[in-house]
This record gives C-alpha cells, structure tokens and sequence, in this order.
C-alpha cells in the first residue's frame, strides 16, 4: 500500500508540476501583454494628445483669421455702399462650431455665438423670475464659461476702435470634444478591460519616476501607502517583474503575481498527497489492529496449551511423590521435590492466565517480589550475587503469578548476560503515582539503537534465544498491569537497568 501511494504520489507530483509549470508560463505571457497592451495604450494616448495639440493650433489659427474678419467688418469703412466685404463675411459665417463670448473693457457681454444655451432655456428652472433677471442669470453663466475656457485657450484681446477694446474667449470645437469624449471613453473601456478584469492574472503597474501606482487590480488595501513597499516587494519575490519604457522617457514597472487558480492547482499533490496518506495511514491502523488481534489469541493458544500439557505430568510428579513419601525416602529429596512441584503449579497457572482476564489485587508487592527471590536464589549460580532492596510494605494492584514470571525472566535475563557471573540488584521504590521495580545488573550491556528492539517478538542477543521472554514480559506489565517497561540505562560493558512502573490505584 505503501509502495502504490508512493507511485501515486509520485506521478501526481510530476503531472501537476507540468500542469503548473505551463499555465505558469501562459500566465506570465499574459502578463507580457498585458506590458505590451499599455505600452500601446501609452503611445496611442501620446499620438492623440499631439493630434489634439495640432487641432488646437488650427483652431487658434480659425480664431485669429475669424477675430481680423470681425474687425474688418467694425470698421466705419466698411459701412461704404461701394466697400467689398464679402470675403470678411464669408469668414465670420463659417465659424459655427467654435463657441466664443465677447467681453468688452467695461465687463459686459458684448455678443456670443455657438453657444448651446439660451437665457429662454433658464425660464424652465426658474420659471417665476422676471426676463431681466433671467438675462443676468444667463450672463452671469456666460462669464463662468469664460474663466474656464482661459484655462485651456488663452482669450484676445483686440481695439476694435479707439478705447474700445473686445475680448474673445473661446473653447474648443464642438467636433474635438467629440473626439476627445471618444478617445477618453476607449481609454477608460481599455481600462475595465484590462486593469478590472477578474481573469487577468494580479498586477501593478509602477511608475519608477514618480513612485506612484499607475494601474493594479490588487485589493486596494494592498497598496495603500503604508503597505504598497511590502507588497511590491512580495510580487517581486515571486515572479521576475517588467520593465516598460516608453518613447518618451518614462520607466514603469510591471509587478504581478500568480493567479488564484494557479495557486490551488500548486497544492494539489500535496492534499492529494496527504489524502492518500492518510488512507495508508488507516490501512496500516487496520492491518496492525488484526495482526496483533491474531498474535493475541496466537499467545492465548499456546499458553493455555501449554497450561493444558504441563497439568498431566503434575499430577503424576504429585503422585509419584506421595508414594516416595510413603516409602520413608529422603525427606529432604522429597522436600525440594515438592517445592519445584508447586513452582511447575504456579507456571501452570501463569501460563492458564495469558488471554484470560486477569484480575489484580491490591496485595503488597515488596512479598511478591521477594518469594520471588528466594527462590531464584537456589537455582541460580553460587557466583551470582542476588540481592533484594526495598522490603517496606507497598500495596500495588498487581497479579501475583504473572508479576513474579516477569521478574524471574528479567533475573534470568541478568544473569545470562553476566554469563553466571557478576552481581544483579532487585530494588522497590515508589513514586507519587507510582510503584517502582528496577532490575540491575552489571553484565555486557545494550547498546542504545537495542533499548527499545528488545522488546520485540522475536529479537534476541543470545545465539538460541526465541526473543519470547521481554515480549512476554512487555505484554504482561503493559497490557494486564497497565504499566511500563523500559531500559533506564545501559552502557556497553558496565551493564543494565529494566525499570517497571505500576500504578499505585488501579485502571
């Protein structure tokens, strides 16, 4: 399961890093024109204003050819029967898209023409003001008009005769402001095309000159000036920017980043990855479960097995003893006899409890610990050194029989390692939630890659060993006593110590 989610993973990773690498490069291309489209729009707007400028000209060239026609036409000269001004005339006529106002020396409107509005037009807003105040009204809008067409053409200023002196304001054309509403709307449509669209990819465009942001479809929060510096310096680290001059010397650059879309599809193997872990991770939770569901009833099966043949032999032996007694044999044979009988019993009886529900009593474990001890004593090397500290009374809920085979196996296991020589140390302690039982020897040592590897079914240091004893041992501290047992330390060479912890209240 393991080896398919790896080649799952694997080939998930390497398509979606395709996916992501070519919609990153479309997504980056879209950028490029996106810089391209505005250097256009840069150009097309610089080409427009100089036509605009051009037509201005023009039109200042109409005014001043239609200011001299007018002047022409004021002279006293031209009131002569005989006089041509036919041509002057023929000037003045053809300005009809030019609106001009005429302001005399005296500050009165002296004439207009091309103007879109009449002082008639004023009467539907003030319908109940009299025809003089109408006519100052629509004078007095005339003369707003002309403080704001100086701001755009400069007015002339002309003698039309002697200390008579005419001002001409005027504004441009009724066709430039036409185009000029044309082009101005274009720009702005190329704008919502571009800047506000949703789909383009997160750009910012900025103007290196002036250090303003030019256009961006980023949260406006994002570039606000306290927050405009880390954000540029955010885009930059993620994708190499823009550089766009124009002809006229501006330098702008174009930052942007990946889009949304892009981002999701980058995390993708890695959901994907970790989806499929976690079903590993469940498959291994469910196959661990079963296998260690069958080595439980596998153990059960053999220990009550192995209960079940050792009861035969007993129950011989036990008879076989009795007659001897009987006989008047050595009572001291018979005695030790006995003895090993009622420890082949208690071995029965370990063996009938593994798979059972065990129940612990709250007995003191100090005696446990020490029957234990007394009887290794005999049957262990005499240049073995077996002590036993720690003989204070301390209840511990506890099962007897199986606690007394777990430290017989790490006794044993003590003086294997020692090879029949050397010292073992059996100590009780407790702590404030727990009693203590550490085993201590001072034979060859593990090294600490083994401390936890000895625990294992199966793994074992000796050449014949099953590596059933520990595993045994684990089983029945941890899952019948609810304890612990580990290795506290050991140093190659210097030896040993298992330490178990049962708790003081029972589970």
């Amino acid at each position: 399961m393991l080896l398919v989610a790896l080649l799952l993973v694997g080939a998930s990773l390497i398509i979606s890093n395709r996916i992501v690498s070519k919609v990153h490069t479309r997504e980056k291309e879209r950028a490029t024109q996106w810089a391209d489209a505005i250097r256009k729009k840069a150009e097309l707007v610089r080409l427009t204003n100089q036509t605009f400028s051009q037509l201005r000209d023009k039109e200042r060239n109409k005014m001043q050819l239609w200011i001299a026609a007018t002047k022409e036409v004021s002279k006293p000269s031209a009131l002569d029967i005989n006089a041509d001004v036919s041509f002057p005339f023929m000037i003045i006529n053809q300005n009809n898209d030019i609106p001009v106002i005429l302001i005399d020396n005296q500050g009165t409107v002296a004439g207009h023409i091309n103007i879109d509005f009449k002082a008639e037009d004023l009467k539907q807003s003030y319908p109940n003001l009299p025809a003089d105040s109408l006519n100052t009204r629509f004078e007095d809008s005339l003369f707003q008009l002309t403080h704001l067409w100086r701001q755009t053409n400069k007015p002339f200023t002309v003698e039309v005769y002697e200390d008579l002196f005419m001002t001409y304001y005027y504004s441009d054309s009724k066709a430039i402001l036409r185009l000029e509403n044309e082009r101005d709307s274009l720009i702005q449509s190329f704008n919502d095309d571009l800047i506000n669209n949703e789909g383009l990819v997160p750009v910012l465009l900025f103007n290196e000159d002036s250090n303003a942001v030019v256009g961006t479809n980023l949260d406006p929060l994002s570039v606000e000036e306290g927050r405009l510096a880390s954000t540029i310096a955010d885009l930059k680290s993620r994708n190499e920017p823009i550089s766009i001059s124009f002809d006229e010397g501006g330098q702008f650059t174009l930052y942007f980043d990946s889009s949304p879309e892009l981002k999701q599809l980058q995390l993708f193997p890695f959901i994907q990855f970790f989806i499929i872990g976690l079903f590993v991770l469940i498959g291994y939770l469910i196959f661990s479960t079963f296998r260690k569901a069958e080595q439980n009833q596998v153990w059960a099966g053999m220990a009550k097995e192995t209960a079940h043949q050792l009861g035969t032999p007993l129950s011989s032996l036990m008879a076989w003893i009795e007659l001897l007694d009987q006989q008047g044999e050595n009572a001291a044979f018979t005695r030790e006899m006995r003895k090993d009988v009622k420890r082949l019993e208690k071995v029965t009886d370990r063996f009938s409890k593994i798979g059972s529900e065990t129940k612990l009593n709250e007995n003191d474990v100090a005696s446990t610990c020490s029957s234990v001890i007394q009887y290794l004593r005999p049957r262990i090397s005499d240049n073995v050194e077996l002590n036993f500290t720690g003989s204070d009374e301390l209840n511990v809920p506890h099962n007897a029989p199986l606690l007394e085979w777990v430290i017989e196996n790490l006794v044993k296991n003590a003086v294997d390692a020692m090879e029949s020589k050397g010292k073992v140390e059996v100590r009780l302690s407790q702590s404030t939630t727990h009693g203590i039982i550490e085993v201590e020897d001072n034979g060859k040592g593990l090294p600490a890659k083994l401390h936890k590897r000895i625990f294992e079914p199966g793994f074992s240091t000796k050449k014949r060993g099953w590596g059933l004893g520990l595993s045994l041992v684990k089983r029945i501290i941890k899952e019948y006593h609810y304890g612990k047992i580990y290795v506290a330390k050991s140093e190659p060479g210097k030896g040993t110590t298992f330490r178990i912890e049962l708790p003081l209240k029972s589970v």
